[in-house]
């Protein structure tokens, strides 16, 4: 049973009806402004689909009429979500979108970003209580019959900017303002407003995410000496239909973990926590520890054969010529078997004979990382490049064994290259202004994802807690195309984490404050 309360005068002689019961992210539900016609929200748990319906004159003038699902948050935050109308054609100028307001009066100062039924997507704001709703007067419009639509709303300060994107495309600035007086505890969540009080709109919105990034100075390596910061960044296990763009959240936590693999018979991924490797059911549940034997310190470079059979770790053994190492061992747990003499050695891949491993690290004295390939019972090592600057990083074989995919930057901007497996025939494959890092072939060989970090990204650097994307690539021939908007970076798909149906991967993005 939902309980229902009145809120009445304390809100500004505005009479709003709540549900005090949480409804998935949010805290409550309302309708604002007193609509003729009464609005709801739902969440479906098993979509993580969020469905509202509402009615309402406008969100605009001096009083706003619409259904609010909302939540209260402070400091600087991004809301990102897929947006779409749900059934036939209503008013051209209904509205869906994210919304931060102050207050759940119906004059309350807001900033809202705002789709409307005939494709116009704009930013609008009321600056203080009581005043008129303003706009930017810019007509930008979307094509209405748009599969979906992604709509970011991100406060920086007293900043506010709008972001979107249809399906596959990177996300594209519409808008930006300036909030000098809104306070910094405010209601943030999602809308409709059907423009027409007679009838009632219904939206549907997931991949909903609230993100609150950290300051930029923070860096995640405690040996660095920087302000402490306040509050935990914690992290969610996702799983994701590439081809849909569908997400769901199987695991959250307050602490860090990191770079899934999907494990063999396809009923649970593999992930990295404080140094040891824990594994879950893909439909969510309670991690169980893999038997690593004395190998405590693996970090989130780590990956199953082709024929799932064996474990590969990068794990940093203690002691003089410490540092990153790579060690073989049984998937099913036992004792791990070093491979790598020479530190620092970060694995990446295996060839489908399950004889050789590839891996990015530094030899002899250089500063520079290179990649290299190493037998696992001779421990020989074959140098694939031989790089003096730059970097390269991420070496994968594709499951033909043609093929060793990888990412380099010789030309400024971090891209995806790939050769054959003896270190000949270097090719580029993609050119754009993108730093796209750790290359994932599925199983099938026909796709191919890939995280791309922002232009203002060191191109040598692949940092946590940034805004970055998920792209997915044909290996037939063909520009990538966005699959995924996060918050999220190092650690998020270090590694191959393919579903074996070629369908789905599973990756970690960065969650709010706990």
């Amino acid at each position: 049973m939902k309980l229902i309360c009145l809120l009445g005068l304390s809100l500004f002689l505005n009479t709003a009806f709540c549900q005090n019961n949480s409804i998935g992210i949010f805290d409550k539900s309302a309708d604002i402004g007193k609509p003729t016609n009464a609005g709801s929200s739902r969440y479906d748990e098993r979509s993580q689909a969020y469905y509202l319906k509402g009615a309402g004159y406008n969100i605009w003038f001096n009083r706003d009429e619409f259904q609010y699902l909302y939540k209260r948050i402070g400091g600087n935050f991004i809301l990102t979500g897929n947006f779409e109308f749900v059934g036939g054609e209503g008013n051209g100028h209904r509205k869906i979108g994210w919304m931060i307001r102050e207050s759940a009066d119906e004059a309350a100062a807001s900033v809202n970003a705002v789709v409307h039924g005939d494709g116009l997507t704009v930013l609008q704001w009321r600056p203080l209580r009581g005043a008129y709703m303003r706009d930017p007067e810019d007509e930008v419009f979307y094509a209405k019959k748009s599969v979906f639509r992604t709509i970011q709303l991100e406060r920086i300060g007293k900043k506010v900017i709008m972001r979107v994107a249809n399906w596959g495309e990177p996300l594209q600035e519409v808008s930006s303002q300036e909030m000098p007086n809104m306070k910094d505890s405010v209601l943030v969540g999602l809308f409709i407003s059907s423009h027409d009080s007679n009838r009632i709109e219904e939206a549907k919105v997931w991949n909903v995410r609230i993100d609150k990034p950290v300051p930029e100075t923070y860096h995640p390596n405690p040996q660095v000496k920087l302000p402490p910061l306040i509050g935990v960044v914690g992290c969610r296990l996702e799983t994701m239909d590439v081809f849909t763009g569908n997400r769901m959240v199987i695991r959250e936590s307050a602490t860090k973990f990191e770079a899934p693999n999907w494990m063999p018979d396809g009923k649970k991924l593999l992930f990295n926590e404080g140094g040891s490797l824990y594994t879950i059911p893909v439909e969510g549940g309670t991690p169980e520890k893999l038997n690593t034997g004395t190998a405590d310190r693996i970090n989130n470079d780590h990956g199953i054969s082709f024929n799932g059979k064996l474990l590969a770790i990068s794990h940093s053994r203690p002691g003089p010529g410490g540092g990153s190492t790579v060690y073989i061992l049984p998937l099913a747990g036992g004792t791990p078997k070093q491979v790598t003499e020479q530190t620092p050695s970060y694995w990446h891949g295996w060839s489908p004979n399950g004889k050789d491993v590839t891996l990015v690290g530094m030899r002899n004295g250089s500063k520079i990382y290179n990649l290299y390939k190493v037998d696992i019972n001779t421990k020989d090592e074959t140098a694939l490049t031989t790089n003096t600057a730059g970097h390269v990083d991420g070496p994968e074989y594709s499951p033909d064994g043609k093929y060793i995919y990888y990412n380099a930057n010789p030309t400024g901007t971090m891209q995806i290259w790939r050769m054959k497996p003896d270190g000949s025939a270097k090719e580029q494959l993609t050119f754009d202004e993108y730093h796209s890092w750790f290359p994932h072939i599925s199983p099938d060989g026909k796709w191919m994802t890939m995280i791309s970090f922002p232009t203002d990204i060191e191109p040598n650097s692949h940092p946590s807690y940034k805004k970055v994307m998920l792209r997915l690539m044909p290996l037939n021939g063909g520009a990538p195309k966005v699959i995924a908007y996060l918050y999220g970076g190092q650690g998020t798909i270090n590694v191959n984490s393919w579903s074996p149906d070629s369908r789905h991967i599973a990756f970690v993005s960065n969650s709010e404050k706990k």
